[in-house]
């Protein structure tokens, strides 16, 4: 790691940890922040260690994180005992204290939190934890609420809570400077939202997509799946102008079947504007529109700065387009009659086609398309995502939904313009089969597979339990003789 970067630690909350890489690098790439990282670094593991240039430049990458609990200042941090750890920690504040002492000033209260990852520590072990740095050279008054300087050290004992190591594998200390923005999860909840639909996506989720697509103030996004517009709120957190389209009127209008359980009829106001308008982003509302995406109706000069967007996959919600017909039919109804256009189903792989020639035509060079992909985990070492000349795959993130099913958050980048490469589209055969007939194929084996597994199970038990010389009883339990109901 580079002498001239001061070292942090990256704190993250220990959830969809394969996010984690690509929102830190999208954060990086739009606050243009230099970052490295040791040579035997894990991004599995909680805490990073990483070198950034100052603390400004570690609060902007926590100013809008959603996988970061917060950063700290690295002091000191040791995997060879808790000796060398109280070594190392004397050395750094003896060597940089000029530098350090504005910290320990008389008029600087301060806290010292102590945190164990995959340990529990009581009250009584944290406080003799703190107990054994008295050499700490602070001289300000202790304040547990609102200190000027809050400390952290940390314990962390591995990732496996069933093999728990006799020693810490690290321990870690330093000066906090700031925390992720994980209060907006909570701030744009679907349980308080206004309008929301069977496939609302997910809060935490909908912000990493707009971290992911570099989302601006200012900027334009899109989403050509809108449904209730969950995506859209979250890019319009981040001050970019939003519109969107899809195809369900119902859902458009706010006029499809309440989502919430206890819920009859929606309320009149009901919609994606009203969204919006309760986060304070009303004003950043662009439009949208009822349309079929597999027949554009976009000018081919829009352009958008970021695509985000969740299609369906046929699962929970139908893969529909309009039908289209070559000729009319004698008993259709006469022109001047109101009409409601038949639908037929969206083919995943012309859906994805669509969709990425779409963004290679509609999005700046350098925006970024992030969408889900549905796979079925026995493709995961298989090469199934669609691809295009005109767009580089630069991260790729796996969200399991079950044993044999996932979907990815893909996110490509515009690479190119020309126009002879438009076109350029490819999906490896394996998804071209109908994704909605695989998946309850695969789901009618497995269900098969736990219905085998669970008579086995039983005949088992009934092989124990006469072993044992327990006998079946009227009510279908096994007991011993002595224990029977009428012994």
């Amino acid at each position: 790691m580079s002498s001239t970067l001061k070292k942090y630690v990256l704190w993250f909350a220990q959830e969809h940890v394969d996010f984690r890489q690509a929102e830190i690098a999208s954060l990086l790439r739009i606050w243009n922040i230099q970052m490295e990282t040791p040579a035997d670094h894990n991004p599995e593991r909680p805490f990073w260690v990483v070198g950034l240039q100052n603390d400004e430049a570690a609060r902007k990458l926590a100013s809008r994180s959603m996988s970061l609990r917060c950063i700290f200042e690295l002091w000191a941090h040791s995997n060879d005992g808790l000796t060398n750890f109280h070594q190392a920690l004397r050395q750094h504040i003896e060597s940089n204290a000029k530098s350090l002492a504005t910290h320990f000033e008389a008029n600087k209260s301060f806290k010292i939190t102590v945190e164990t990852y995959n340990k529990h520590f009581s009250q009584r072990e944290k406080v003799a934890k703190i107990e054994t740095m008295q050499y700490l050279p602070v001289e300000g008054p202790v304040n547990l609420k609102t200190p000027d300087v809050h400390y952290w050290y940390i314990e962390f004992w591995g990732l496996d809570p069933m093999d728990v190591p006799e020693q810490p594998y690290d321990v870690l200390f330093g000066r906090w400077v700031a925390d992720g923005k994980r209060d907006m999860i909570n701030e744009i909840s679907l349980k308080t939202r206004k309008f929301i639909g069977n496939t609302s996506m997910d809060p935490q989720l909908s912000l990493l997509m707009a971290n992911q697509g570099l989302v601006e103030s200012g900027h334009l996004v899109f989403d050509p799946f809108a449904g209730s517009g969950s995506l859209l709120v979250a890019a319009a957190k981040f001050g970019a102008y939003v519109a969107g389209a899809d195809i369900d009127y119902m859902i458009v209008h706010g006029k499809s079947k309440p989502t919430r359980v206890n819920q009859k009829v929606r309320e009149k106001d009901e919609s994606i504007y009203a969204n919006l308008q309760q986060y304070g982003c009303g004003g950043l509302f662009v439009d949208v529109l009822i349309a079929d995406f597999s027949r554009s109706i976009w000018a081919d000069s829009i352009v958008f700065d970021s695509i985000i967007t969740d299609p369906p996959y046929g699962i929970r919600e139908a893969t529909e387009r309009i039908e289209f017909k070559t000729q009319r039919r004698a008993t259709a109804m006469t022109e001047d009659a109101v009409h409601y256009p038949s639908t037929s189903p969206y083919q995943l792989c012309q859906m994805y086609k669509d969709l990425l020639q779409f963004s290679a035509r509609h999005l700046k060079l350098g925006g970024r398309l992030v969408c889900w992909f549905p796979m079925l985990r026995k493709d995961a070492d298989s090469d199934v995502l669609p691809r295009h000349k005109c767009l580089q795959l630069v991260a790729n993130s796996e969200q399991p939904l079950s044993g044999y099913s996932s979907r990815r958050l893909l996110t490509y980048e515009k690479v190119s313009d020309s126009e002879a490469d438009l076109g350029a589209f490819e999906m490896p055969a394996t998804v071209v089969e109908n994704f909605r007939e695989r998946y309850f194929t695969q789901l009618a084996e497995d269900n098969g597979t736990r219905k085998e597994r669970r008579l086995e199970l039983r005949e088992v038990g009934r092989k124990e339990a006469k072993k044992r010389g327990k006998q079946q009883q009227p009510d279908g339990k096994w007991r011993f003789p002595q224990d029977a109901p009428d012994a």
